[in-house]
């Protein structure tokens, strides 16, 4: 049975930092690639960020980018986002997620598979900034 589980969201201050983590099982994490979604109440699910599964290639959201950076541990199974410089707007359910599929190539570089391919999710972990 596949399981991820978040860990690490929380309240900060406009301007500080937060780690979250995702702990997979029941799945080969190396053969996955990884991603990030978020969610704030009355919008759409919104792809962040996502890391390929031989940790070369990664892809992040122009809502992110400087700021945020993924990484994973295949050792330990694990998928982190460290989120720097928060803003009020980062304000939102984060979610991680795992897909079989890879990456594609475009002129602007390497992008994401599609949310809709990503077959497991962990259960949501809230991320509150405050101004």
């Amino acid at each position: 049975q596949v399981q991820l589980v978040e860990s690490g969201g929380g309240s900060v201050q406009a301007g500080g930092s937060l780690r979250v983590s995702c702990t997979a099982s029941g799945l080969r994490f190396d053969d996955y690639t990884w991603g990030w979604f978020r969610q704030a109440p009355g919008n759409e699910r919104e792809q962040i960020s996502c890391i390929s599964w031989n940790r070369v290639t990664t892809y992040y959201a122009d809502s992110v980018v400087g700021r945020f950076t993924i990484s994973r541990d295949n050792a330990k199974n694990t998928l982190y986002l460290q989120m720097n410089d928060l803003k009020p707007e980062d304000t939102a359910q984060y979610y991680c997620a795992a897909t079989q599929r890879e990456g594609s190539w475009s002129s602007s570089g390497w992008r994401c598979p599609e949310g809709s391919k990503f077959t497991d999710w962990g259960q949501g972990t809230q991320v509150t900034v405050s101004s």
